[in-house]
């Protein structure tokens, strides 16, 4: 995983409730046993309209996602976030996610935070300005900084940010403890012969 410290970037508005992971990764995208070609699946009926967010300058490189309620809601597929990284997604900011697009996210390096509705509000209507669409994230600081107007704060899971800072997948955080696990697993065969 990348690290996520400090990003500047383009922030889209995508302000629909209820945005499933359907919408988001279309199943015929879903056919292949490794990860490629996901960016091009992902939100893939919606970009056919010229007019969808995502095409449309500024908005068209968006490092950011400020999200309606509930977005990605629906099936568990991982494919949605693994297309929202190979697309450079690296935050997602709503008021509520589905609960395994959220793990998805943060267990994929995408920064997931949740506010309340009427800073979700603030966060949409500057993002839909194209004069102030870029954003900061400090993740160490733990900030928003908008374009315009002042920061916002935001609380994170004290794990889920040391991973991100990192670039900690959960396997590699695991790995980082091997040495535990086979002095564990020695200790264990040598109390429990038989499982030899």
């Amino acid at each position: 995983m990348q690290p996520f410290t400090l990003i500047t970037g383009i922030a889209a508005p995508l302000p629909a409730a209820n945005l499933d992971t359907d919408i988001i990764m279309p199943k015929m995208f879903l056919k292949g046993i490794d990860r490629s070609g996901l960016a091009e699946g992902l939100f893939h009926h919606l970009r056919k309209d010229p007019d969808f967010i995502l095409n449309r300058p500024p908005w068209t490189g968006a490092k950011f996602l400020v999200t309606g309620p509930n977005f990605g809601c629906g099936s568990s597929r991982e494919h949605a976030v693994w297309g929202m990284v190979q697309l450079g997604i690296r935050a997602v900011i709503g008021s509520s996610f589905g609960g395994i697009f959220f793990d998805n996210c943060l267990n994929n390096g995408i920064l997931a935070l949740t506010f309340e509705h009427w800073k979700i509000e603030r966060l949409l209507a500057l993002a839909g300005d194209p004069a102030s669409c870029s954003f900061t994230l400090d993740l160490p600081s733990q900030l928003i900084i908008p374009g315009t107007g002042p920061s916002m704060a935001f609380t994170i899971d004290p794990r889920h940010k040391d991973a991100l800072v990192r670039g900690m997948d959960p396997i590699a955080a695991t790995l980082e403890g091997a040495d535990e696990i086979r002095a564990f697993e020695r200790g264990y065969l040598v109390e429990n012969p038989w499982l030899v």
